[in-house]
């Protein structure tokens, strides 16, 4: 099962319909269930939940040819979003190879059709919104 905030799937499908006709790809970091503040249904505290994203830089050429976010380091996030808007909800070659990629298609909404989780190799993966936040965090941290 793969678990990612209502938040963060909000703003991801507000980046991807910003952008369309242009893709978007941008990498994806998780917080301890534990660390959330709000309802988490049950998690234990360890289990990761998707919660935060890096702005897509669109001037760098490197991103735009590759589809790879070289800006950011690969430690830093454990997921990958990209947004297909011509194609089908599914994993392509030009998609960066992470342990979770979220793809989203038109028409930018949150359900079956649009939005969804696969693995590296492409399978589709169960996913679980959560209504939780990350704690707040602050520039001096």
């Amino acid at each position: 099962m793969v678990y990612i905030t209502r938040a963060l799937v909000d703003v991801l499908l507000d980046l991807a319909s910003d952008a369309d006709p242009d893709r978007v790809t941008t990498g994806v970091s998780v917080t301890p269930a534990g660390e959330l503040e709000g309802t988490t249904t049950e998690l234990s505290p360890e289990t990761p939940v998707f919660t935060d994203f890096f702005l897509p830089d669109p001037d760098n050429a490197l991103n735009a040819v590759f589809g790879v976010d070289l800006t950011t380091p690969a430690r830093q996030t454990q997921g990958q979003f990209v947004s297909h808007p011509l194609r089908e909800l599914e994993v392509t070659r030009r998609d960066d190879l992470a342990e979770v990629i979220f793809v989203a298609v038109p028409p930018w909404e949150l359900d079956d059709r649009s939005f969804g989780a696969f693995d590296r190799r492409g399978r589709r993966q169960p996913l679980e919104v959560v209504d939780a936040r990350p704690p707040d965090q602050s520039l001096t941290d």
